[in-house]
Formats: structure tokens, sequence, C-alpha cells
């Protein structure tokens, strides 16, 4: 599992955004960047679109006047999924990025097989990257949700 301290994986993530799905990578990501990056297990799950996801949309000013580039919600899910999710919340200041193979999850170390319920998905977490390197790390316990949201965040920063 990725800890403080490393870099993150070359992995590319995928953006669908005005008609297009591209694929972004981490020099276009991270490199000279302070990012927050959290991971849900589902788009459209209920802790994911009630509580997770909306404390960052309501946060993302406050988050971005103490010098965050950018606020990345990634899922093991399709770019089309994520664009209709982020549509969906009011999620205009994040980038919500589709993991749609899990390889980017599965880099990091932090996937979990939920088995029939949606297969391989990513644990939940926040993280702060700080030029492509890890500098802080909320991984939730199985089931919970306590460290990972927005307040934490703008708390450690």
């Amino acid at each position: 599992m990725i800890q403080q301290g490393q870099s993150l994986p070359q992995v590319s993530l995928s953006l669908r955004a005005n008609g297009e799905t591209k694929q972004l990578g981490n020099s276009e990501l991270f490199n000279g960047k302070k990012v927050i990056l959290f991971a849900v297990p589902g788009a459209f799950t209920p802790t994911c679109s009630n509580s997770h996801l909306p404390g960052y949309v309501a946060l993302a000013d406050k988050l971005q006047a103490k010098g965050v580039d950018s606020i990345i919600c990634v899922s093991v899910n399709d770019a089309f999924v994520m664009e209709a999710w982020g549509k969906s919340q009011n999620a205009e200041e994040l980038l919500m990025l589709g993991d749609g193979d899990a390889s980017f999850t599965k880099a990091l170390g932090l996937d979990k097989d939920t088995g029939a319920f949606g297969g391989v998905r990513s644990q939940r977490y926040s993280m702060l990257v700080v030029d492509g390197v890890v500098e802080k790390l909320n991984l939730e316990a199985p089931g919970m949700f306590e460290v990972s949201d927005a307040q934490t965040m703008l708390e450690q920063l």
C-alpha cells in the first residue's frame, strides 16, 4: 500500500469533458501542483453521494484558498459515469476521474474486492499530493467515513 512520502504510481485516469474522453497521466495531474485526491467505492452510492463528494464540493473554495491547485475525485467507474455523477452533484470545481479497470487503485494497493456487490473497488480515502508525492493519507476503516472527508483535509492543510 502506498505510504506518505512515496510518489504516486505512473498510471493514467479517464476524464470525460466537452464530449470527449481523455486519458490523463501523472505529469498532467500532479507535476508542480498541490492536489487533493480522494477516492470513493462507487459513484451514486449512498455515503459517496450524500456525504463524501458533497463535502468537497461545498469546501472547494476554502481548499483552493489554502493553495490547492485541484481537487480530484476517483472511483473505479468509467469516465461517463464519473461525468454524470459530477454533473448531478454540481461538482464543476472538481476533476471527476474514472479508474475503469482499477489499475490506478491497484497500483496504490488501495483496492478491495466487494464480490458480487460490485467487484474490485477502491477503499475510501483522501490524500494530499504535492508534486506527485503523497504528503497526507487518510484511509478509512472498512465501512467507515470519519477521516477522508473534506473538513478533515481542510484542517490538515
